[in-house]
């Protein structure tokens, strides 16, 4: 068992994985980020300073949802993110598609260098299935 203190409330709990926080600051967390969601939904165009004011929720936060790609910036924004790889401009996420595309094919490529060699012997003519022993 994994018991830990939640960095929220300082309660104590059994961490399984994710943030370090325990299941009812979790659900606190889920709730905001649901009302942020709807404050953006009746109010287009709005900034993160002026979000975290109305439904009490630190910038950070907001931040993190972004980069979380659970919330995007609207398309033409003043305000927008950066690809952590080349520092392209982005609305939500880490990487621009472009560093995506990147990295997914350079995995795929570093999987296809680990892959085990199909290393069957050859059958010659002469020989059969049989086991061969040692004198």
């Amino acid at each position: 068992m994994n018991v830990r203190n939640c960095r929220s409330c300082g309660c104590i709990f059994n961490y399984v994985a994710g943030q370090v926080i325990c299941p009812a600051c979790r659900d606190k967390v889920e709730k905001k980020f649901q009302e942020v969601k709807d404050y953006i939904r009746e109010n287009k165009g709005v900034g993160i300073q002026e979000v975290a004011e109305a439904c009490d929720v630190d910038a950070g936060q907001i931040r993190q949802w972004l980069r979380e790609e659970r919330l995007e910036l609207a398309e033409g924004s003043a305000m927008y993110l950066k690809c952590e790889s080349c520092g392209q401009s982005i609305r939500s996420g880490r990487f621009c598609d472009k560093c995506k595309a990147n990295m997914t094919r350079d995995l795929q490529d570093a999987i296809k260098i680990n892959k085990p060699l199909d290393l069957k012997p050859e059958k010659n003519q002469g020989d059969s299935a049989k086991m061969r022993f040692l004198k």
